[in-house]
């Protein structure tokens, strides 16, 4: 069945009107600014946009392109939904940064507990060192030995 101009030039006033809601912000409960709330907005099917009113489909499309290269964003759940993908890059780079520094600061650790302990048993050696000269005075020179002061041994 074929349109008369009247139908025609009013389906097309309900499309642009739906166009112009769209792009201003006035998104309805569960839509979006896009294709299908575009047809449910202007009352026609998706069928009828694609065929009869490609030239509008496309004229939105590229006025939805354009705002959101001027910075503009029509869909506020598309607004949050870029805001938080943001957010997300950002908190995922800095768990990533978190992550390298502590793995480092793991390895560090670990190399400190080898130093710490490298250095714990030259103390040790040192001390046994210091028992046997002790000693070795000790039976030298009997019950006389001056200056020597003994060790606590472990």
């Amino acid at each position: 069945m074929a349109l008369s101009h009247q139908q025609r030039d009013q389906i097309e006033r309900r499309i642009r009107a739906a166009i112009d809601r769209l792009l201003a912000g006035q998104i309805p409960p569960g839509g979006a600014c896009d294709v299908k709330t575009l047809v449910r907005e202007a009352g026609i099917s998706r069928a009828s946009l694609y065929r009869t009113w490609g030239h509008l489909k496309d004229e939105f499309e590229k006025r939805r392109a354009a705002a959101w290269a001027a910075g503009q964003q029509p869909d506020p759940r598309e607004a949050r939904i870029a805001r938080l993908r943001d957010l997300n890059q950002r908190l995922t780079g800095k768990l990533t940064r978190t992550h390298t520094e502590l793995t480092q600061l793991k390895e560090r650790h670990q190399l400190l507990l080898s130093v710490l302990a490298a250095k714990d048993d030259e103390v040790q050696r040192l001390h046994r060192e210091l028992s046997t000269f002790a000693s070795v005075l000790d039976q030298d020179h009997g019950d006389n030995a001056v200056g020597v002061v003994p060790m606590p041994r472990r």
